[in-house]
């Protein structure tokens, strides 16, 4: 595919990417800039342009904090950052169509670009999908809400604008995706962290209805009682707070208007966005989520967890979801002594909280389960600093596999496709001091994108690539991870209290020892659901 691709505002010429029989278009405009009187509205189409767009360089990044590794590979920073790429391998000439996977980037709605390098599609391609990475608006410019915006959107809702650049995405692909070789009709949303969250909230949103077929959400999907589905990548803010927030927001900035803070410049609005955390949200420990995340505003999403799924309202789609062996505070024993080190450094608006002497062990858990704590610590006992790390990242390691195994069954109550769930337990060598199955670990493998600047990886690395791509590429094409040659994976049933291992093994495992199962259930029901 060497010719120019028409799209809706104009011909795209892409490049060949390292293996010549797949083609990369980069930097694609899927909306018109949102920037001036754009800012802080739903994205407008792309604006047509002239002659040949030659798609060979990543778009801007969004304005972000500078300095993630997630910011991309020295990219400028404009708001002008509304771009897409597609990796493809095939020939719409054959009439063959090719299924599509949508990528979702995670960092917390704070940081983060489709253009990482972690992200590089050609692997995927090579396997017969079509891939799309894409930045949206983050931060502030994604996430901001005041009374005075949702006053002026005509839906009396605001604070989901990087939703709704998703949701253009989705738009775009069903309008053009045929024309690069994919098939609008087998179209899968995929995303990590915040990534993971947006899939989730994608999946309750009806303005993304019929925009895809399956969902993969990885770290995490969680059930809508569990606390931490509020500090996670899957928390979200009501109106009220929403809107109050973005007030003082502006009143700090100085903007009494909102022409005056639409005349602001973007480097003004990303100063504090690091350290912004909503202090509001009760989530029975000290972890907090970011301040801009999405908003259940009514209409981009009309509910939350429980309610969504109780009275049927999501989109019946193909779901994938799982976590891994080391986040959500949990960390292998090899790296106690570096988080210990660590300590409140390793915070940040989003993240887990790391419990790893006796003292916190035991403080902590008396103030998040009440009542229940003695129990808790005799399912989870310590006498020494190492046997207190031990029993937290147990603790931790069974919540999250148990909670998503009861999100799994809360979403299947009312729809009929199948669901299939994972937990990821392989040391990978990326972005540690030590091999782990971290928080993100995962990414490299599914991608089958070991590239060697991003660490040293082994032949046994790359047989698990080959797995994960596999079952990644198979949910794509058809909503079923398994074929030939794959260990076989099982939909999730209400009957097995199981999880499909991926990376260390392959096959299914339980869920918890049945007293701590027990407990779980049984804490979960004590608490507020989202």
């Amino acid at each position: 595919m060497r010719q120019p691709v028409m799209t809706e505002a104009g011909p795209v010429r892409g490049i060949p990417g390292r293996d010549r029989s797949i083609t990369v278009f980069r930097g694609i405009p899927y909306a018109a800039p949102p920037v001036g009187d754009l800012r802080w509205r739903p994205p407008r189409p792309p604006l047509p342009w002239a002659g040949v767009h030659e798609a060979v360089r990543f778009g801007p990044v969004c304005p972000q904090v500078p300095g993630s590794e997630l910011n991309g590979d020295d990219l400028p920073m404009s708001e002008d950052c509304l771009r897409l790429s597609v990796w493809t391998g095939a020939d719409p000439a054959d009439g063959h169509l090719r299924p599509v996977l949508v990528w979702i980037h995670g960092g917390g709605f704070r940081v983060g670009t489709g253009a990482s390098p972690r992200f590089d599609g050609e692997a995927l391609a090579r396997r017969g999908v079509v891939v799309v990475t894409f930045n949206y608006r983050l931060g502030a410019f994604g996430f901001l809400a005041t009374p005075e915006l949702s006053e002026e959107s005509g839906h009396r809702a605001s604070g989901n604008y990087g939703l709704l650049d998703q949701i253009a995405v989705l738009r775009w692909v069903r309008r053009n995706i045929v024309r690069f070789g994919g098939d609008p009709g087998r179209v899968t949303i995929a995303g990590q962290s915040a990534g993971a969250g947006s899939v989730n909230f994608l999946s309750m949103s009806p303005l993304a209805k019929g925009l895809f077929h399956r969902a993969v959400a990885q770290s995490h999907a969680r059930h809508s009682r569990d606390p931490d589905l509020r500090y996670l990548g899957t928390s979200y803010r009501t109106p009220a707070d929403a809107e109050a927030a973005g007030a003082r927001y502006a009143a700090e900035r100085g903007a009494r208007t909102l022409a005056r803070l639409r005349s602001l410049p973007w480097q003004k609005l990303v100063e504090g966005d690091a350290s912004a955390v909503d202090s509001a949200v009760e989530t029975g420990g000290p972890a907090r989520p970011p301040l801009f995340r999405p908003v259940v505003d009514g209409w981009v999403l009309p509910y939350g967890y429980e309610e969504t799924y109780a009275k049927g309202l999501q989109n019946d789609v193909w779901y994938l979801a799982g976590n891994n062996l080391d986040e959500s505070g949990a960390v292998p024993a090899s790296a106690f002594a570096e988080y210990r080190a660590l300590g409140r450094k390793a915070w940040r608006p989003g993240a887990p909280p790391v419990h790893l002497t006796r003292k916190d062990h035991v403080e902590t858990s008396r103030l998040k389960f009440g009542a229940m704590a003695d129990e808790f610590l005799r399912l989870y006992p310590a006498g020494t600093d190492d046997e207190a790390a031990h029993a937290h990242c147990a603790a931790v390691r069974d919540n999250a596999r148990i909670s998503t195994w009861l999100w799994a069954k809360d979403w299947s109550a009312h729809a009929g496709r199948p669901v299939y769930t994972y937990f990821w337990t392989y040391a990978a060598p990326v972005g540690q001091s030590s091999r782990r199955a971290a928080h993100g670990s995962d990414i490299d493998f599914v991608w089958d994108n070991l590239h060697p600047d991003h660490a040293e990886w082994t032949p046994e690395d790359r047989d698990v690539a080959e797995t994960m791509s596999g079952y990644w590429a198979n949910f794509a094409a058809t909503g079923d991870p398994n074929g030939p040659g794959l260990p076989h994976w099982p939909a999730w049933s209400p009957e097995t209290p199981t999880v499909m291992e991926v990376g260390a093994g392959f096959g299914p495992i339980p869920l918890a020892d049945p007293p701590r199962l027990d407990f779980w259930k049984r804490f979960f029901l004590t608490q507020q659901a989202w």
